[in-house]
């Protein structure tokens, strides 16, 4: 009993510390962007590109990567995703122009998918059904505290010694997450060991995916139509292949035949394509059309995750007891009302509104990610934990992509390829109302699919899990 409270204990440490890795280094590099734009001469949408980047990578690589983590060990494609992240973490640093940057960011994503797919299952994969809402919880917690802390410390940085020295923090506390798994983690598991590892539906999958990805993101180019058009029609086939082959790297019938599961990773995709993006447009916001430092940005940033990390842990808990779906979807009320306030942004808005509405916002992604995350893990049985937690951390950073191809987009209509200055401020603006609204469209279609899921708790009781 003492080793197994002990394994619990050293697994949810690691996940603790990878999950505040990647959230710390996204919302940290986010408040730079204006300085990276500067330094680099970067356009708007080159900044976009130099967040995009790393989700559409890390996005395509999660699901192979997830089911690599289920045959070959789930601790040992943990630890060659830290190399990976730090090692294009210090190139990143030394970056001499967008390209480079953005090239950097690319590996840095394939990284993070190692990292990303397998530290949730990890921590899945120690604790029972009972006690995993919690166990969740706290690892969501984490993320929002690396959401919190990246903002204030990257703009101080940032002001004192400039961007790069993101990278180079990130670096260090890789190294740490890398030292502290190897010495404390000493288990393997790879509840699929022996299965073949299907490389024609891995590479079908990440060509598709990310064709389909970069034409969204690119739309409404001629480009960006054939692009989504041969994604798609790329995604078709792979999921008949999948379909026929004997050992999946997706199993397609795990949507088909589960109610929970389907519905769970859908509100989990619109959730995050309607939120994402909040921080990269405040970001602007605040420091173009308010002409506050990147320290003092980030510090009101750190409202909105600062929310999410006090009450993650406690959404957790509700969720093991009350049905998860209930507890989400009072979440996603929540932002469909914070994201339509954000709608009426305007050079006068006063900051401590914008505030209120970030803490607004922090309480209902809360409310929503800590019972969906368990509702994901416990539809399924533990041979596909692996799996599930790659497809919905797939549905996160495609949401993700998808919010910052919606702002592209927008960005394109309105603005064009030009630098955010005083003179185009209010297309800026009018540009940044729009998203929003589109936003809260969005969250509110995601209530009906968080409510369409089904109990949990009640498959549990009839043996389920």
């Amino acid at each position: 009993m003492d080793l197994q409270a002990s394994l619990k204990r050293n697994a949810l440490f690691a996940a603790v510390l990878s999950s505040f890795l990647g959230p710390f280094t996204a919302s940290s590099v986010t408040v730079a962007l204006p300085s990276i734009g500067s330094d680099l001469a970067m356009d708007a949408i080159s900044l976009s590109w130099v967040a995009t980047a790393y989700l559409l990578s890390a996005a395509a690589f999660l699901v192979p990567v997830g089911r690599a983590s289920d045959i070959y060990g789930r601790k040992k494609v943990f630890l060659w995703g830290l190399v990976l992240s730090n090692v294009s973490s210090a190139f990143a640093a030394f970056s001499t122009s967008g390209t480079t940057l953005i090239f950097w960011r690319i590996i840095q994503g394939m990284g993070s998918s190692m990292i990303f797919g397998t530290g949730v299952t990890i921590v899945a994969s120690v604790y029972p059904a009972s006690e995993r809402g919690r166990a969740l919880g706290i690892v969501l917690t984490s993320v929002y505290v690396g959401l919190s802390a990246g903002p204030f410390i990257g703009g101080v940085l940032t002001d004192y010694l400039g961007w790069r020295f993101l990278f180079f923090t990130n670096v260090a506390i890789g190294v740490l997450v890398l030292a502290v798994t190897l010495w404390k983690i000493k288990q393997e598991w790879a509840e699929a060991k022996g299965e073949k590892f299907d490389v024609i539906g891995s590479v079908l999958y990440v060509a598709a995916f990310t064709a389909a990805m970069y034409g969204l993101t690119t739309l409404p180019s001629t480009r960006g139509f054939s692009f989504l058009i041969g994604g798609l029609a790329g995604l078709f086939l792979f999921g008949l292949w999948e379909l026929k082959v004997e050992h999946p790297v997706l199993e397609i019938r795990l949507f088909m035949n589960n109610r929970a599961f389907l519905y769970s990773n859908l509100a989990t995709l619109i959730n995050y394509s309607a939120t994402f993006a909040i921080t990269f447009l405040m970001s602007l916001y605040l420091q173009y059309i308010k002409k506050l430092s990147p320290q003092a940005a980030g510090f009101i940033l750190i409202s909105q995750p600062s929310m999410q990390a006090l009450l993650s842990s406690f959404a957790g808990k509700m969720s093991d007891r009350h049905e998860p779906r209930i507890v989400a979807s009072m979440g996603m009320i929540s932002l469909v009302i914070a994201l339509m306030l954000f709608g009426f942004l305007s050079e006068e808005t006063n900051t401590y509104l914008i505030v209120l509405n970030l803490v607004f916002v922090g309480f209902g992604f809360a409310l929503f990610v800590s019972p969906n995350t368990n509702a994901i893990m416990s539809s399924v049985d533990k041979k596909f934990f692996g799996v599930a937690s790659g497809t919905m951390s797939t549905m996160r950073v495609m949401g993700q992509t998808l919010s910052m191809g919606i702002v592209m987009f927008v960005f394109m209509l309105f603005m064009g390829r030009i630098q955010i200055t005083r003179e185009h401020y209010g297309e800026f603006l009018q540009s940044t109302r729009v998203t929003f609204f589109i936003f809260a469209f969005l969250s509110f279609l995601g209530i009906f699919a968080s409510l369409a899921r089904g109990k949990i708790h009640k498959k549990r009781v009839m043996g389920h899990r």
